[in-house]
């Protein structure tokens, strides 16, 4: 029952990736995968080599690199990788076609952090969620690193003090695919979170030297192509059914901007565009949403950086939990010796989400 592997999967195997898998080490998940997948002779027995092999990605990526910049290419490789072994896996037993796609997902978000978004009991902590984003448009840049990514592998771990408290930040890294989107698995990884966090801030890749705090994010997907060549325009498919047409960072953004020394500029981004009550023309407005407004681009556009934003927000208004959330667009850089200045000045940003 061989399942065909997806376009992203099969930029994997190009020349750059296998480079890339080779150079950091990452070259030596697929063969002990594909040996203890082999070795499964259980559904169960399947889901332990899954997990196991995933989080052990993961906690390679985000250990500190003991030289050299942070480099988010590696794992995304080597996840596309051992997602396509896994995809095309032959087992020697039946395998329930909605037990093997269970098993894809369970790759994905384990590999990604998303399950190990779990923080200490207790007062004396201050929790806080970063995500960022896989790299993308590899049509046009196959060896592209997106600095978000970098970002969140950068801060897992990160602890700092705020006041009397110490504040603990752990990450996770969603797909450049619409379909995941509007499968819930933003709401799968955030929603039962929300409840315990203090904030929840999503990073993407944003324009050239400057941080963009985006204020607000709207309810509709632009069309843009993601990583397996899929468009999708129309209104944010929310697991719920449909939400407000726009949502509001709850980030303490002025003070934000004003805390963050460094070479990029920090803004506080409140234009968008919407097409107002009674029209049918969609207009800029650099000040915010009219009242009575349909959404065409938030702050930060009409793309996934958008949608993880405006999807982020709509759960913390829905659970009522009063989670500081909101997005930061980071400065456009496309190779991990060039995030450096980025990573630095962002630690100032987050920090400064959360101090009392």
């Amino acid at each position: 029952m061989h399942h065909a592997t997806t376009l992203e999967e099969d930029r994997a195997r190009l020349p750059f990736p296998r480079r890339s898998l080779a150079r950091s080490g990452f070259d030596a998940a697929d063969p002990l995968f594909n040996a203890d997948l082999r070795d499964a002779a259980t559904y169960e027995q399947a889901r332990e080599v899954v997990t196991s092999h995933a989080s052990r990605l993961w906690t390679e990526a985000t250990r500190t690199p003991t030289s050299g910049p942070v480099d988010d290419r590696p794992l995304y490789w080597a996840r596309l990788t051992l997602s396509a072994r896994l995809r095309s896996w032959n087992p020697s037993f039946d395998l329930d076609p909605r037990d093997h796609a269970e098993l894809l997902r369970l790759w994905e978000r384990t590999s990604r952090g998303i399950t190990d978004l779990e923080f200490p009991p207790g007062d004396r902590w201050v929790r806080v969620v970063v995500t960022g984003f896989d790299p993308f448009q590899l049509d046009d840049d196959l060896e592209c690193s997106n600095p978000s990514g970098a970002a969140a592998l950068d801060l897992h771990g990160w602890t700092f003090p705020v006041g009397e408290r110490t504040a603990v930040v752990r990450s996770a890294l969603f797909p450049v695919r619409w379909d995941d989107f509007a499968h819930g698995l933003v709401e799968d990884a955030l929603a039962t979170r929300h409840g315990v966090v203090d904030a929840v801030l999503t990073l993407s890749r944003g324009r050239p030297e400057r941080f963009d705090l985006e204020v607000f994010n709207g309810a509709w997907r632009g069309g843009g192509l993601d990583n397996v060549g899929v468009g999708r325009t129309g209104p944010v498919p929310l697991p719920e059914g449909p939400g407000p047409q726009w949502t509001r960072s709850s980030l303490p953004v002025e003070r934000m901007v004003g805390a963050a020394p460094g070479p990029f500029t920090a803004v506080a981004n409140t234009e968008v565009t919407e097409v107002a009550a009674d029209e049918d023309e969609a207009v800029v407005r650099p000040l915010g949403p009219s009242e009575g407004s349909r959404a065409r681009s938030g702050g930060g556009g009409d793309y996934l950086s958008n949608e993880i934003a405006y999807r982020n927000t709509v759960l913390r208004d829905r659970t009522g939990a009063g989670a500081r959330s909101g997005h930061v667009h980071l400065p456009r850089t496309a190779r991990p010796d060039e995030h450096a200045p980025t990573l630095e000045q962002l630690r100032h940003l987050v920090a400064a989400a959360v101090t009392e």
